[in-house]
């Protein structure tokens, strides 16, 4: 009874090794493919082009366009308002608490 459960276990361990010795392994020539296959090939690549054709022209989506109205004028860009000097700052500081005194 021994025997036959570890001859079972074994098939059963064998089975996944058995199948995936059928894949190629890399580097290896592809097999020579018969003339109908590939006329079939050719066949397929030409029905996949022709089926591309039938697809419409998509627009293209705009998901903000609800939001941001077309008659808007685009924004200007902000400009810079020219800081004074901290010299003409301290000055004027200056010279009001001299007028104070």
């Amino acid at each position: 009874m021994k025997i036959i459960g570890i001859v079972a276990v074994m098939a059963l361990l064998a089975g996944p090794a058995w199948g995936q010795a059928a894949y190629p392994k890399y580097g290896e020539p592809d097999k020579v493919k018969t003339p109908a296959e590939i006329a079939a090939e050719k066949d397929s690549e030409r029905a996949y082009k022709r089926s591309l054709g039938n697809i419409p022209e998509q627009k293209t989506t705009d998901p903000w366009g609800a939001v941001r109205s077309d008659n808007a004028p685009p924004k200007a860009a902000a400009k810079a308002v020219p800081a004074k000097p901290k010299a003409a700052k301290t000055d004027a500081k200056s010279e009001a608490t001299a007028k104070q005194q």
